[in-house]
């Protein structure tokens, strides 16, 4: 007889808890940052395209530090390369904050020290992130990867459902500084929370692999398993194509006409839709027929991301875009339930961060092809291309990549 399902095993350990807490906390204050700088940089040059530079002034260095930080993430303990990562990011929202203490400050100097902090919370960032991963895989048991992916996917979707609402209702009453002043807090108590996790660091076998050798180790992992390989692809090119957020700052100014508040809301509806896709997903059992799923579902978000350039309605747009982030939280849940099962404990810190250049720089990497598609085509011919793009992706992988159309159950 087949065990009960328990939507909660994940939640029920004390470590994972406070990770949770940690996660939260973090990305609601990132996306008020995200919301305010967004806004604040369209507000001064009206250029679509200086939104394209927001992510790639935080995608550059990213990348550049991603491998040597999966490399850190696997020799180094992943609990302090974690919180390092936490500090200076809180930093960054301090200085944030200080900068718009003084009265006119941004007006005079520009928008280049808006691009700086981004620049470094980027390098923080990609320390954080593989590090991070390790670690939640690290204090949790196998068997539970795929409910904890669901509830850590949950997290941090519901947590940029309330940054940006949040960011966007505090931008609109209030201006920057009291976002920002909210901003450093919830950073102060994501470090404070990660702080509680009781992490034994494991012994780690020396190694006579140079830093090259060992770096190429997790890429020559992730392009030796085709699934896996397949599974990230598929997130990065429907991310880097189709990818309509950091326009989103045009259509609410220009083409639809409802201002910051109507920002939050059209930045929050992906992560609504994901939000309550996630927590379904949690109650239910690994998918019988993942591939197909995965297939599907970033087809799907690439269907509304097509609809979501023709609308010209804020409540159809809305609708939307929740639809499109409740597919993408499909993929999410499979991709990371695949590279947590698939990937040895000892290289999981590099492939995370080879994960991370497909996953995590690939919403910075499709902000600045976003901004650069919007200015050369304008911006709902450039919605309307990535949309179509992404569809082709889909078709061209599940074609060439049987093995993924066939995966089954995750386990």
């Amino acid at each position: 007889m087949q065990a009960r399902h328990d939507p909660y095993a994940s939640l029920r350990v004390r470590n994972y808890r406070w990770f949770i807490v940690s996660l939260f906390t973090m990305t609601v204050g990132a996306q008020i940052q995200v919301i305010v700088v967004s806004w604040q940089i369209y507000n001064i040059t009206h250029d679509p395209l200086s939104l394209g530079l927001i992510g790639l002034a935080e995608a550059l260095p990213f990348i550049a530090f991603a491998l040597y930080a999966g490399h850190v993430a696997d020799r180094v303990d992943r609990r302090r390369v974690s919180q390092a990562s936490l500090v200076v990011l809180l930093g960054c929202a301090a200085a944030l904050l200080a900068f718009n203490l003084v009265p006119g400050f941004i007006e005079r100097v520009g928008v280049w020290p808006l691009f700086a902090v981004i620049f470094v919370s980027g390098i923080a960032r990609s320390f954080l992130q593989p590090a991070r991963n390790a670690l939640g895989a690290d204090i949790v048991h196998r068997a539970l990867y795929s409910n904890a992916v669901a509830w850590r996917s949950s997290t941090w979707q519901t947590a940029a459902v309330v940054g940006p609402a949040l960011g966007g209702l505090l931008y609109g009453f209030s201006g920057p500084r009291l976002a920002y002043m909210v901003q450093v807090a919830l950073l102060a108590v994501s470090v404070l929370s990660f702080a509680m996790i009781e992490y034994e660091r494991r012994s780690i076998e020396e190694s006579t692999q140079s830093v090259t050798e060992s770096l190429k180790s997790g890429v020559r992992f992730v392009f030796s398993e085709p699934v896996l390989l397949s599974a990230l692809s598929l997130d990065l090119f429907s991310v880097l194509l189709g990818g309509a957020e950091a326009l989103l700052p045009v259509f609410a100014s220009d083409i639809l006409h409802v201002g910051a508040k109507g920002l939050g809301i059209l930045r929050a509806a992906p992560a609504a839709g994901a939000v309550l896709m996630s927590i379904w997903l949690a109650h239910q059992p690994p998918f019988r027929r993942a591939g197909r799923t995965l297939l599907l579902a970033v087809a799907g978000f690439a269907v509304c991301i097509i609809g979501f350039g023709i609308s010209r309605s804020f409540a159809l747009s809305v609708v939307l875009l929740f639809l499109s982030g409740g597919a993408d939280n499909i993929s999410v849940v499979i991709r990371g339930t695949l590279l947590q099962v698939l990937t040895p404990e000892h290289l999981l810190g590099r492939v995370s961060s080879v994960n991370a250049i497909f996953i995590g720089s690939s919403n910075e990497i499709g902000a600045f092809e976003s901004g650069v598609a919007a200015k050369l085509l304008g911006t709902i011919p450039a919605v309307l291309f990535g949309g179509f793009a992404s569809l082709g992706v889909v078709g061209a992988i599940a074609a060439r990549v049987p093995q993924l159309r066939r995966l089954q159950r995750i386990e």
